[in-house]
């Protein structure tokens, strides 16, 4: 636990250091779990938001895009359940006067006996090796049968109880599992109650005629308030989806773990309209095709896994996340849910105009039902960013800090370097520079030794470092670096280009899904 602490202050301090996220209004002391993205950081972040894009909107045919307004009509959200039903069940500690979300207390608890479970599996791989059975240790062996069985039926009663809203059952769980305030150790709790999320405003030029508003807690509203929009200017068929990018809010009770959890953030939404009944087909194709996308950057299939949800959501029939080993565990990263034909139809309810689709092939009207895909844009940057940052101890036996991002991700691709600061080179780095940027997000460096220079853009997470010396001015050739091998190649300029799009092109990546 201590070495997964120092990892994640690592990141935190790194993600400042070298100008990826800064807190935000600092000079004021900051606001409490609201960042900003700094120079690196937006290059990182659109870069990620561009890859998730071009894979869900421009490689399908019947998926298009939208940016509807963060501000919408208030009745939005009483037709879609936030007014009444988007609460977390908050606990408070008296002794330590902190607040928690009771669900995640209990299932940081269920994740402690998970993690027992598997280091058992762990211990009994490395004692038998290939001749393991991992299937049959987990359904004979005791101790591992027990930690998984008391972690099911755990999660199943948390569930029953917030379906039901037994808040009381939820506080009584907390006390019988002993559950302790992280930071004090206090089992001093308070009664659990419910919490809403959503931030109000008001919409108006003076206050007694201002409309009361809702910063948006999700972007999925917007889609379903322009589905009959988008599919008749665009002629869209069932099945088709609507893809967005775009802000949230939530008042969150505990706002934590850096960009994990914030109070504004950025979402990447996707909502599937299919025929009624062809909804788990498709539920399940989705839940195939994310964790390919994600497989896609190479962070390693060990750090993601299926958590499908005991308690669902009042609008869905099936519901599961896919979890990201964050520095600080499991966690989710996306949610792929079953939403059925919920919204359209409260909306339809609520606005008196119709949300129904003609399917001239089978010659009727209906409300078709949804399949969402959203995954938290914050999220998958610190997924990104916090598997990427290494400490290498090297042959010499000196160390580097490396930030081995996706190169399809990097904010820079290249970083181009004259050798000295004099006798024609840095003209020809320039040179290099304005070829290559129509191209490429590149940078120009030529302060301290070529070492040092290296070194911080290992740190930085570009991909080449293009080196300028005096052979260029003879034969027109550069050293290239390779970020993660350290490997030096002597290439000509002209080949440059293509050596760099090889490696970082979106094309090549996305194949591999």
């Amino acid at each position: 636990m201590a070495k997964q602490e120092d990892l994640f202050k690592n990141v935190v301090s790194h993600a400042k250091e070298y100008g990826f996220i800064f807190p935000s209004s600092e000079v004021y002391d900051g606001l409490s779990a609201v960042y900003d993205y700094a120079q690196n950081g937006v290059e990182l972040k659109k870069n990620i938001r561009d890859y998730w894009w071009k894979s869900m909107v421009q490689m399908h045919e019947n998926i298009v895009g939208i940016d509807a307004a963060i501000f919408m009509h208030p009745t939005t959200w009483k037709a879609s359940g936030h007014v009444d039903a988007f609460n977390d069940p908050l606990i408070d500690n008296k002794d330590s006067k902190k607040r928690y979300r009771a669900d995640v207390l209990i299932e940081d608890y269920a994740e402690k006996l998970n993690q027992k479970a598997q280091k058992e599996i762990e211990k009994a791989r490395a004692r038998y090796g290939e001749a393991f059975n991992e299937q049959e240790f987990v359904s004979t062996n005791t101790r591992v049968v027990e930690y998984l069985s008391k972690k099911k039926e755990i999660l199943e009663r948390m569930a029953r109880s917030l379906e039901t809203e037994n808040l009381a059952d939820v506080k009584a769980l907390i006390e019988e599992l002993e559950i302790a305030d992280p930071d004090t150790g206090s089992k001093n709790w308070t009664d659990v109650r419910q919490f809403n999320l959503m931030f109000g405003t008001k919409l108006g030029a003076s206050a007694d005629s201002a409309m009361d508003l809702y910063l948006r807690p999700e972007t999925a509203q917007g889609i379903f308030v322009n589905f009959l929009n988008v599919q008749k200017t665009g002629r869209m068929k069932v099945p088709f989806g609507i893809a967005q990018t775009g802000k949230a809010f939530r008042n969150e009770i505990v706002a934590r773990q850096f960009i994990f959890r914030m109070r504004e953030f950025e979402q990447m939404e996707m909502q599937f309209f299919v025929r009624p009944g062809e909804e788990m087909k498709y539920y399940e194709y989705w839940k195939e095709t994310r964790l390919k996308w994600h497989l896609s950057l190479g962070l390693g299939k060990e750090n993601y896994r299926f958590h499908d949800h005991e308690k669902l959501a009042h609008y869905a029939n099936a519901a599961a996340d896919i979890e990201f080993n964050f520095p600080f565990g499991f966690k989710e990263l996306e949610g792929i849910h079953s939403r059925t034909d919920f919204d359209l139809k409260a909306h339809e309810q609520h606005s008196g105009k119709k949300m129904q689709y003609f399917d001239t092939e089978l010659n009727q009207n209906y409300t078709p039902y949804v399949v969402e895909t959203s995954v938290g844009l914050d999220r998958m940057f610190l997924a990104v960013f916090s598997n990427s940052l290494k400490e290498e101890t090297l042959e010499d036996g000196s160390t580097r800090t490396v930030l081995r991002l996706p190169s399809v991700l990097a904010p820079t691709k290249a970083a181009v370097l004259p050798l000295v600061k004099k006798d024609g080179l840095p003209e020809v780095a320039r040179q290099i520079i304005e070829d290559l940027k129509w191209d490429f997000n590149v940078a120009y460096d030529e302060k301290d030794a070529v070492g040092r220079r290296y070194r911080r853009q290992d740190a930085l997470g570009t991909p080449f470092c293009i080196t300028v010396d005096h052979q260029t001015l003879e034969d027109q050739t550069v050293t290239i670096r390779h970020r993660d091998s350290m490997q030096q190649d002597r290439v000509k300029i002209e080949e440059l280009r293509g050596i760099i799009n090889k490696e970082v092109s979106m094309r090549n990546w996305l194949m591999k899904m």
